[in-house]
């Protein structure tokens, strides 16, 4: 079945009196698994890097480059990022916007007769044209040591010319091999080639949340391993090296996503993914990361399955538009990239 833009559908209200004139959640792009990545352009429009096939990368299918003009309500495919070849799945990435306006998405994917018996070395994907046509290069280095490399999250940018990326380490079979570990890896060339890199937190971590603040701090949100938490690490050298300060979210709650707020405020928005549970939740921090406040709900995932995975961007309104991904929910039971733009609420 063809995926049809389900924008124009609207799920969900309300989920809580406070939210009656603050959220709208919507099926944004309807068929899809998503595991949604949000860009900002200068024009103004929004993108979401996707996985466009409705499964959890259990067979081929690549990467593609959606748009809305409209702050998060409709949605338009502008391009394919990936061209995967028979018999694999181009799925991982990390994906944002160069110094110079272009789109780069760091992918990388699945192959063998199940799709997990090995990973794809990773591409550079770049586009001039806001996503309508794409460049492919290996132009990517894993760091010594490493086996096999996936990229997650936002490309962050940094002076100069220099832009960073979360990737992490995977070896096969994992049950028998160390634990992996998450790093930072740097372009200084805008995202042309890529190598530098640094341990961000060893042995029990993987898919990894960056924000590089205002202020020259970074903060990271990195997700555990063994129950499957977020730590938080942070780094005031521009991330060349890292410290780790305690959980940021109890099991279950990953991955996350960090914005810093037109206020100066930072937002981690993150799944829930417990069983019977799920949902995106979020916290917020006054003080660059040092605190948080109590985790909040920002909508229930009514008979998700298999979902999570949020982004947030907010617009110049302080309209604030999270994306998300979800196997099916009661009203609409297929796999989909849902929207909801929301407000903070005042407290």
């Amino acid at each position: 079945m063809q995926r049809i833009l389900f924008a124009s559908l609207l799920l969900i209200l309300c989920v809580s009196p406070l939210w009656s004139e603050q959220l709208d959640r919507y099926v944004a792009i309807d068929n899809v698994c998503a595991w949604p990545n949000l860009t900002q352009l200068k024009d103004g429009s929004l993108t979401a890097t996707i996985f466009n096939r409705p499964h959890h990368g259990k067979g081929e299918g690549d990467v593609e480059l959606w748009a809305s003009s409209d702050g998060g309500h409709f949605w338009k495919r502008r391009g394919t990022v990936t061209s995967h070849k028979p018999g694999t799945v181009r799925m991982n990435v990390a994906a944002g916007r160069a110094h110079d306006g272009s789109l780069v998405v760091l992918n990388s994917g699945w192959g063998g007769p199940t799709f997990r018996e090995r990973i794809l070395d990773p591409l550079v994907s770049r586009s001039s044209d806001g996503g309508k046509t794409w460049q492919e290069s290996f132009s990517l280095t894993a760091p010594a040591g490493t086996q096999y490399i996936i990229p997650f999250g936002d490309i962050v940018q940094g002076p100069g010319k220099m832009l960073a990326a979360s990737i992490y380490d995977w070896r096969i079979p994992q049950e028998s091999s160390p634990k992996s570990t998450s790093y930072l890896i740097f372009s200084r060339d805008d995202g042309k080639t890529w190598g530098e890199a640094v341990e961000i937190a060893a042995d029990d971590y993987n898919e990894t949340a960056l924000v590089r603040l205002k202020s020259g701090r970074w903060l990271a949100a990195i997700r555990t391993h063994e129950d499957a938490h977020m730590d938080l690490s942070s780094s005031e050298d521009e991330g060349r090296s890292w410290s780790l300060s305690g959980p940021v979210s109890l099991p279950r709650q990953h991955p996350g996503h960090l914005l810093e707020l037109s206020d100066g405020r930072v937002l981690l928005t993150y799944g829930i993914r417990e069983r019977g549970h799920y949902g995106i939740g979020y916290r917020v921090s006054g003080d660059q990361g040092r605190t948080w406040n109590a985790p909040e709900h920002l909508t229930h995932l009514e008979g998700t399955k298999d979902g999570g995975y949020p982004a947030t961007l907010q617009l110049d309104d302080g309209t604030l538009v999270t994306a998300y991904y979800s196997n099916g929910v009661v009203q609409h039971r297929r796999y989909h990239m849902g929207v909801i733009r929301w407000k903070m609420p005042d407290r």
